[in-house]
């Protein structure tokens, strides 16, 4: 299945430390697409086997050497085996062009985590959830209402992105606003045909301008300094032109309603994405979902900030739901 040759780093290139508490290693599954997946595997070192897994992912953007593994790696220090990847056509993953986005495939990515972490001798297929970060927060909901194999899923600082990328912040396009994007993204589709190469969108800038946006800032104070990655998209070009295209057209919430396994739903009081958190949990039915706000922060802060992120409140979320 996995005709397409992955290069791993053997180095340690995290933008957080390594955890004396967890055994760490490379590893790689497929999805079914046949695109070969990358990501890390965290392991405690004390514990019985066989463990409770989390698939981990996000943001939106990122590589699994940021936000995503920095989640994995804390929650295989408390017990559960973990594995942080790259989706389809970024990071260390594969899948060609690269830089494309689409709500299927990446949907699917997750679905591919669960494949592999349902046959490892180490690992409870019983007992496997998922954490979706940001715009992976989105995928997770629609692959929560997909998969029953995810017995418990939480989402963090997330973003819908079908929804923000049909309708833009706050739902303030109009039926014609979204018109305009289909004509550009689909005379770039032809540029792109024509060249043979795929316009980017185009990175953060290296410092934010003073009369930028807040959550402009924020994300620039990360993907550009505290969190700079080679590998990350948002630290670099971003994504394709083009990748907005079946966003437009295929929204990722429609079946959340019947999501029966467990949710908890993260966001940060003072985030600009919090109606996304807040709408999508409007949706989920039953006693076993749960919703956290967490005053006065922002939406990176529920990337790396190690003082407002609730650990404790997932590890015992998990807990109660993967057992």
């Amino acid at each position: 299945m996995e005709n397409e040759k992955l290069m791993l780093t053997a180095d340690w290139d995290k933008t957080f430390p390594q955890s004396g508490l967890v055994n760490h290693k490379k590893i790689t599954f497929h999805n079914r697409y046949g695109i070969p997946l990358a990501a890390d595997m965290y392991i405690p070192k004390e514990g019985k086997e066989p463990f409770a897994a989390l698939a981990v992912a996000g943001p939106f953007g990122a590589v699994k050497e940021q936000a995503s593994g920095l989640y994995a790696q804390i929650m295989a220090e408390r017990g559960f085996l973990t594995i942080a990847f790259d989706p389809s056509y970024t990071g260390e993953s594969g899948g060609q062009p690269r830089y494309v986005a689409s709500p299927d495939i990446n949907t699917e990515d997750f679905s591919a985590a669960v494949d592999f972490l349902s046959v490892q001798d180490n690992v409870d297929s019983e007992k496997i959830g998922i954490i979706g970060i940001c715009g992976w927060g989105g995928m997770a909901l629609n692959v929560a209402a997909m998969d029953t194999r995810i017995k418990a899923t939480v989402t963090s600082t997330m973003y819908d992105m079908s929804r923000v990328t049909a309708n833009g912040y706050f739902d303030a396009m109009s039926e014609d606003d979204r018109y305009a994007l289909r004509e550009q993204l689909n005379a770039q589709r032809t540029i792109d045909y024509k060249t043979g190469t795929y316009a980017l969108v185009g990175g953060l800038p290296e410092e934010a301008d003073e009369d930028a946006l807040f959550f402009v800032k924020e994300y620039v104070a990360y993907y550009k300094h505290r969190a700079y990655h080679p590998r990350s998209l948002n630290s670099n070009g971003g994504w394709n032109v083009t990748s907005s295209l079946s966003f437009l057209n295929m929204p990722i919430h429609c079946y959340a309603s019947e999501i029966r396994n467990a949710v908890m739903v993260i966001h940060g009081k003072k985030a600009h994405s919090c109606y996304f958190s807040l709408d999508a949990f409007k949706k989920l039915k039953g006693d076993n979902k749960e919703l956290v706000i967490i005053p006065n922060a922002v939406h990176t802060d529920l990337y790396d900030n190690l003082e407002v992120i609730p650990f404790d409140k997932m590890e015992a979320f998990f807990h109660q739901y993967l057992k």
